[in-house]
């Protein structure tokens, strides 16, 4: 029976005016206020909507109405605007400082305030964060208009109940690569078939960003001005309730919150959250799609262990997150099991929960005030409970990695401190203390087993940050700002040569610099020990060689460039008159190389992997500011590979014929480098490109198989997969690709189940796992036991005068592995000096 009510719904959204099916029920609206119809000259859902004309739109609510306000918190990598559209009363509005400062009052630990049911409740309705899960953005313009011109009783109830921030499109790079797609292609009359070109976009889609991230895990990682945008804001207000709606396949009904249970085994958030307050506005959710038909689930798929979601972050600053998943007629319509599924259906889907939110948080505001109030207290309770009364963390030779680091921390308004030695602390009592958690702790024991993303976050390793827990709290001074932490001295002018430590992050982006400004630089493939203009100094693998003589431009002008280097980049330099070192090779050894700049290119294009495309093309472009040639798959058999000397392959499916094998092949025994990373390393063990092998199940055919549940299979087979965690490696500090390190155990990313063996040559694998492996996140026994410690990380394997250099790992994963984008970065520009001995 629900299956036709619902069949029948979905014919009621082709057959009424937009505006009549979607309001009706808001009735009687301010004539003076336009609907979204009227300002677009469409009705909604029967065409996407430009991001341009969404700002617009609210920008003439705020115009029009005295209930609205328009205020931007920042630009996408493309320049669109990202907007918040306040909304209230005209007196809450004229008063909004004065509310926001009673409502900060319930997150700040110190204050006792009980007026609870006092100060309107603040929600944040956010929308479309993956582009090309289009319905949200929609409904954010009807939810506009609604709290803009509806005169009804309960709308009005609402807004003087409520202060509500509409951010109608938070990916607007990718709604807008969506968006154009699909109106491209949207045929009249609809097509409804699945296959038809407006169902199937082209590569990458529109789900993500300019670089091809997800913004939606990015929240804790912050590597996106989206997200940062954001979080900015996120921590100006603190909303009590944020939504994040979302799409899923066609063949689904509806998803609300509650989720499935939290993977950890002790979740840090508490469990009111996910538990009461979850199952108290499901209540909600369920009584207003009940009451127009829609079908919807709960409690399965989707959880919240990662806290990097837009619906799981709020849950560690005191508010409540929560997740929508909405089937996607993914275009106008499409045909389904249930039918043909339209666009203004999969809106209003989203419209009924966007005012069912606000109408769940104004009758429980006072309850969502006083959770707010203790989740922050709880939080100085719980710290003082712990042994642990923070962490000492620093990096004496890396001080821009430790810089990112901090900026980091402070971005999630984490309190840290600088101690007399330089080093730095961060205490556990503090308001943010469950972020102090995510960012330092580790656990390797779970509730679960199967996560529907990583299972590991602590962003201390994902920098290769040295820190320790201590028992005791440090008397320090407070970092407020990145200002002068990184401090380095002015480099004094020489005649002979300067030296650049290749220790620092940012060293390989002022070799590019300088290497684009026609200076030559050399780097050593041995320690030494030089008199500098600071003293007598030993330098690490990989130091870069600046000779003055040999330029091609004068002295001063090498000066004068390497300067604008430093200050760039904020790399030490150092000053030498002599090529005769105190100890180690001497500046002119053999063992000093010319580096080759390098002229790379990467493939892309259907059947790669976009998000590790996008980590690399994100981290050349914005942190070492080189170029790469992107070369789709299609256009791969007539480009002219010998204008490169590197080529990078990510994970993906590559189904080369037998003539593109050998013109890949034929490029890299030139004397060139080819870099595959995780999947596509496989590959080239799988098509013989290389000697190497992979570790593999031994599978027997003798033995009796085990009956299991059917219903099982999923979570069986799920848990098997690598989903995410943090292992340990140990590095051949004397390799190349491993210069720039001091340490030879770094933590790395797996998430993956690529398995290289080590080679069987001696000289060619460059990092291993340990024989324990796991700092952070779950694998199964036989994962680790039966293939992790007995794998390998990082291998370069020859291939005539070239080689190539396998990652069994993402070194860029998410673009926040500081710790390891440096094995990459060598890999570039150090790779076509790897002659590994046969």
């Amino acid at each position: 029976m629900r299956k036709i009510i619902l069949l029948a719904l979905l014919c009621l959204a082709n057959s009424l005016s937009s505006q009549e099916y979607f309001l009706e029920k808001y009735k009687p609206f301010n004539s003076n206020v336009p609907s979204p119809e009227e300002f677009l000259g469409y009705g909604i859902g029967e065409r996407h909507t430009r991001h341009d004309l969404i700002v617009a739109y609210l920008k003439k609510l705020a115009e029009v109405s005295e209930r609205a306000r328009y205020e931007e918190y920042g630009r996408t990598h493309e320049g669109r605007i990202l907007g918040m559209l306040i909304l209230s009363t005209p007196g809450n509005l004229s008063d909004l400082p004065a509310l926001k400062e009673k409502h900060l009052a319930f997150t700040d630990p110190e204050k006792n305030v009980s007026n609870y049911d006092e100060i309107p409740v603040f929600i944040n309705l956010a929308y479309n964060v993956h582009g090309n899960e289009p319905s949200s953005s929609e409904a954010a313009l009807l939810a506009a208009y609604t709290f803009a011109a509806s005169e009804s009783g309960e709308i009005q109830k609402y807004l003087r109940n409520a202060v509500i921030f509409i951010d109608p499109t938070i990916n607007p790079d990718g709604r807008d690569r969506h968006t154009q797609w699909a109106n491209s292609y949207q045929g009249n009359p609809l097509v409804a078939d699945p296959q038809d070109a407006e169902h199937d976009e082209y590569w990458p889609g529109g789900r993500t960003n300019h670089y091809w991230f997800d913004l939606n895990r990015d929240w804790l990682l912050a590597i996106n001005p989206e997200s940062r945008g954001k979080l900015n804001w996120y921590h100006q207000w603190y909303p009590n309730v944020v939504t994040d709606f979302h799409e899923m396949g066609s063949q689904s009904t509806y998803f609300f919150e509650p989720m499935k249970d939290n993977g950890s085994l002790d979740p840090i958030m508490p469990r009111e959250n996910y538990v009461d307050l979850n199952n108290l506005f499901g209540d909600y959710y369920a009584k207003a799609l009940d009451s127009i038909g829609s079908l919807y689930f709960t409690k399965e798929v989707f959880d919240g262990t990662y806290p990097g979601y837009g619906s799981s972050y709020p849950d560690l600053q005191g508010g409540l997150g929560l997740l929508f998943e909405q089937a996607s007629s993914r275009g106008h319509k499409q045909t389904t099991a249930y039918g043909e599924i339209t666009f203004p259906f999969t809106i209003r889907n989203q419209f009924t929960s966007s005012i069912t939110t606000v109408r769940a948080a104004v009758e429980n505001k006072a309850y969502l005030r006083k959770y707010q109030q203790d989740f922050f207290k709880s939080a100085l309770s719980r710290a003082a409970a712990s042994r642990i009364k923070g962490y000492a963390f620093g990096d004496a030779y890396d001080k821009n990695r430790e810089k990112a680091f901090i900026d980091k921390l402070l971005l999630h308004r984490i309190k840290v401190y600088k101690n007399g030695d330089g080093s730095f602390f961060v205490p556990t009592r503090q308001p943010q203390y469950r972020m102090v958690q995510t960012v330092f702790e580790t656990y390797t024991r779970y509730r679960d087993s199967v996560f529907y993303d990583a299972s590991a976050w602590s962003l201390a390793n994902f920098y290769n940050m040295s820190y320790s827990p201590l028992n005791r709290e440090v008397n320090a001074s407070p970092v407020t700002s990145l200002e002068n932490l990184v401090s380095v001295s002015p480099v004094e002018r020489t005649g002979y040569a300067y030296l650049i430590d290749w220790d620092d992050y940012n060293a390989p982006a002022a070799l590019h610099y300088l290497q684009s400004k026609g200076l030559v630089l050399s780097a050593s493939f041995r320690t030494f020990t030089s008199e500098t203009n600071l003293g007598n100094k030993t330098f690490n693998f990989g130091t870069l060689i600046l000779p003055v003589k040999l330029q091609k431009k004068n002295e001063d002008e090498v000066f004068s460039l390497l300067q604008e280097a430093q200050q760039k980049f904020s790399i030490p330099v150092y000053s030498v008159q002599t090529g005769l070192n105190v100890s180690g090779v001497d500046l002119g050894s053999r063992f000093v190389e010319p580096v080759e700049p390098p002229k790379a290119a990467m493939i892309i294009g259907e059947g790669v992997r976009s998000y590790e495309a996008g980590e690399v093309w994100h981290l050349l472009d914005t942190r070492i500011h080189m170029p790469i040639t992107k070369i789709p798959i299609r256009s791969l058999k007539g480009a002219d590979l010998d204008k490169y000397n590197t080529l990078v392959m990510v994970s993906g499916s590559y189904s080369f014929d037998e003539k593109l094998m050998e013109k890949i092949k034929a490029w890299a025994e030139k004397g060139n480098t080819l870099i595959t990373i995780g999947t596509a390393s496989k590959w080239a063990i799988d098509k013989k490109l290389v000697a190497e092998s992979l570790i593999e199940e031994k599978k027997d055919s003798s033995a009796v198989v085990e009956r299991k549940p059917y219903a099982d299979a999923g979570d069986n087979l799920g848990k098997e997969s690598v989903g995410g965690i943090i292992a340990q490696a140990e590095l051949d500090l004397t390799h190349p690709l491993a210069f720039g390190y001091r340490k030879e155990r770094i933590p790395v990313y797996k998430n993956n189940t690529v398995w290289l063996a080590p080679s069987k040559n001696e000289y060619a694998t460059v990092a291993r796992y340990t024989q324990k492996p796991v700092i952070d996140g779950f694998i199964t026994d036989k994962n680790r036991d039966e293939f992790l410690v007995k794998s390998a990380s990082l291998i370069v394997s020859p291939l005539g005068r070239g080689r190539v250099v396998m990652f069994a790992d993402n070194p860029n994963f998410r673009g926040s592995w500081y710790g390891t984008n440096r094995l990459f970065l060598n890999a570039l520009f150090l790779g076509n000096h790897i002659n590994v001995p046969k």
